[in-house]
């Protein structure tokens, strides 16, 4: 009996002595796996940090933290340990890339079912005789022709016509990998009328005419649609064609 007390007693002073070194040795490893996060700034190019957060927040540990300002939104700054931070920064070294430039030609045609003349550039032009095939036009002549350059997910607005009274708008959304991109692009033409002055500001009829999304390969050329013009023997085709551009 005598020796078993002994016993405990023997434990309980050798747990007391041992229990500070302990908890300092639980501390120093706490302490050291503290110094092995790696801090980084990364400054953004082309996309924001709102934009990536989701993504980046897949390669954290559940030490790790990612933070940015909405005042500064190009800059994040993460922490974790040095795998994790060189998973987040090759992640977002493929997305922090500059988008597409897209070069757009647009061509706006009147078609006619009672005059045959035809513009001379139009004679020959594949797409006018496909257009011969299908519609009931006769003649086809240039209203007028722009270039658009945007760059990817970004909206373009033109406006052109013998007087300015077309508003062309487009919106490019470049996929596919980068040897046969596709460009789904939303486009719309819009004609504004000036019908007079209220109080010194003018009086507008917007009548949208055509309003279509269309998918279009780098280079290619395409009819958009077409539009009569008020219910007459004319109609408007709108021709266009896109490039990816450096």
């Amino acid at each position: 009996m005598k020796k078993g007390i002994l016993a405990l007693v023997v434990l309980a002073c050798a747990l007391t002595i041992a229990g500070p070194a302990l908890a300092e040795d639980a501390a120093q490893d706490q302490k050291a796996e503290t110094k092995t996060l790696r801090k980084e700034i990364v400054k953004l190019k082309y996309v924001r940090a709102q934009d990536v957060k989701d993504v980046l927040y897949t390669f954290l540990s559940p030490d790790g933290r990612i933070q940015f300002n909405s005042n500064m939104p190009t800059v994040l700054a993460v922490s974790d340990t040095p795998e994790n931070i060189e998973k987040i920064l090759a992640a977002i070294r493929e997305i922090d890339i500059k988008p597409a430039d897209v070069l757009f030609t647009v061509q706006l045609i009147l078609g006619s079912e009672a005059d045959a003349t035809t513009d001379a550039e139009l004679q020959s032009d594949p797409v006018i005789k496909e257009l011969r095939k299908l519609l009931r036009f006769k003649g086809y002549t240039i209203l007028d022709a722009t270039l658009v350059r945007t760059v990817n997910r970004e909206n373009a607005t033109v406006k052109f016509g013998p007087k300015a009274e077309f508003e062309f708008a487009l919106r490019p959304d470049v996929a596919g990998d980068s040897k046969a991109p596709v460009i789904k692009t939303e486009v719309r033409l819009r004609r504004i009328e000036q019908l007079g002055f209220s109080a010194d500001k003018p009086i507008t009829n917007v009548a949208t005419l055509i309003e279509s999304t269309l998918n279009i390969k780098s280079g290619d050329r395409t009819v958009v649609g077409v539009s009569k013009l008020d219910g007459g023997d004319k109609g408007l085709i709108l021709i266009i064609s896109a490039k990816i551009v450096d």
